[in-house]
């Protein structure tokens, strides 16, 4: 073997490692590999500010200004690149974005549902509940996470981000709204909570009486879920994990029947540039 094949060889071999080391810790990254042109075969790892392996200097600022862009959209890509050789580069970049999170304040039934149909689907899955009684792991067996604590005290400290939903289902006002509050402090791309519309608007009644502004109380998602005419906890936990789904791709969650354009991923958005 050439003394060239084999680099590439001990680079490919660096990125796998870089890249199940960051999967095992929950972190996002992407791999950019060449699969046209030249250099043919290398690979780029990106996590962060972390790089390991090289296109060669003409492709690696580009290809990482993508890769990062494909990370923030959830989506991976090939791309066509001009290099100085003849014919440019084609590069394929495979994302591999952090688990997206789901809290669940309230350790109740319909919880319980929830968190089971979430965790096959890929999230991490915290459930947080005060009540220590209600919030064990006999009842939440497949959840990473438990925290028994208010949730005023709970959702600050899990440092969520955009790539989190959270569904208050405690459907008590002691518990709700300090969730919700907390809630709306946070980046969280969703925020659900249980009860009738009533319940809801009073709900929102209290909480611009708390002095939280009339946009912030727009993200809450009431009554939570998709309108399925849902009534056991399993099909409550179906409706409110449909309703994250097509807030997460952009989609407005109605029936496919007459629908336009592509039924799967993300609403089509404009390439990174």
């Amino acid at each position: 073997m050439s003394d060239e094949a084999t680099s590439v060889e001990r680079t490919l071999t660096t990125v796998h490692v870089a890249l199940r080391d960051a999967i095992s810790r929950g972190r996002p990254a992407a791999v950019a590999t060449v699969i046209a042109g030249e250099p043919l075969g290398t690979k780029l790892f990106v996590s962060g500010e972390e790089t390991v392996g090289t296109l060669g200097a003409g492709l690696d600022r580009r290809v990482l200004a993508n890769a990062r862009a494909l990370l923030d959209e959830d989506r991976s890509e090939t791309r066509e690149y001009e290099t100085d050789g003849a014919g440019g580069a084609t590069v394929f970049i495979q994302t591999y974005p952090a688990p997206f999170t789901l809290v669940i304040c309230g350790a109740v039934h319909a919880a319980q549902a929830l968190a089971n149909l979430a965790v096959p689907l890929g999230y991490r899955v915290v459930v947080t509940d005060a009540r220590a009684t209600l919030a064990t792991r006999e009842r939440f067996p497949v959840v990473q996470d438990l925290v028994v604590a208010w949730p005023d005290e709970a959702l600050p400290a899990l440092g969520l981000t955009s790539r989190a939903a959270i569904a208050v289902l405690t459907h008590d006002p002691k518990f709700d709204e300090p969730a919700l509050s907390a809630a709306l402090a946070t980046d969280a791309a969703y925020i659900g909570a249980i009860g009738s519309r009533r319940t809801h608007e009073d709900r929102r009644q209290r909480l611009r009486e708390a002095g939280i502004a009339g946009d912030q109380i727009a993200r809450i998602r009431g009554p939570i879920g998709l309108n399925i005419g849902a009534q056991s906890p399993e099909e409550m936990a179906v409706a409110i994990l449909a309703e994250i789904i097509a807030v997460r791709h952009g989609r407005p969650g109605g029936m496919l029947t007459g629908a336009t354009g592509s039924i799967r991923g993300a609403v089509d958005r404009p390439e990174p540039g």
